[in-house]
């Protein structure tokens, strides 16, 4: 499986990443560390940007973040159209790793704030995708 089956809408099929989508499906959300400079991204790469070592470690996320920035989306771009309204969001993790993914349609738009505290968790799409969202609590 690669990533054809993330998210709402695939738009590529193949990734030297692919098993983050694997990790989803089990119920993990993970990411990659460079095992020779420390590095961390998300999305996972299995090439570090900063020395260029393809030694890559898949670390878990598991700590809460802090949301720094978020938006409601009224309009939904194509394929997005049925859900909305919807709210996405960065957060910034202890490990400086910062994420941009929609926020739980179960925390209330009046509830959303800067500073907020949030964990991210992996999500069975209906279809049988995978993707992740942000939560107050696992």
């Amino acid at each position: 499986m690669g990533l054809e089956n993330f998210g709402t809408i695939s738009f590529t099929s193949e990734s030297k990443a692919e098993d983050f989508v694997r990790f989803l499906g089990e119920g993990k959300v993970k990411t990659t560390q460079c095992r020779k400079c420390g590095k961390s991204y998300f999305p996972p790469r299995m090439d570090c940007g900063a020395c260029g070592s393809s030694e890559m470690n898949w670390i878990d996320i598991h700590e809460r973040g802090e949301l720094i920035a978020f938006s409601t989306i009224m309009y939904g771009p194509a394929g997005f159209e049925n859900e909305v309204p919807y709210t996405n969001g960065v957060v910034k993790f202890p490990n400086g790793i910062q994420i941009f993914g929609r926020i739980s349609k179960k925390i209330r738009v009046e509830e959303i704030k800067v500073g907020m505290k949030l964990n991210i968790i992996p999500v069975k799409l209906p279809s049988g995708r995978v993707y992740f969202e942000f939560v107050t609590s696992p």
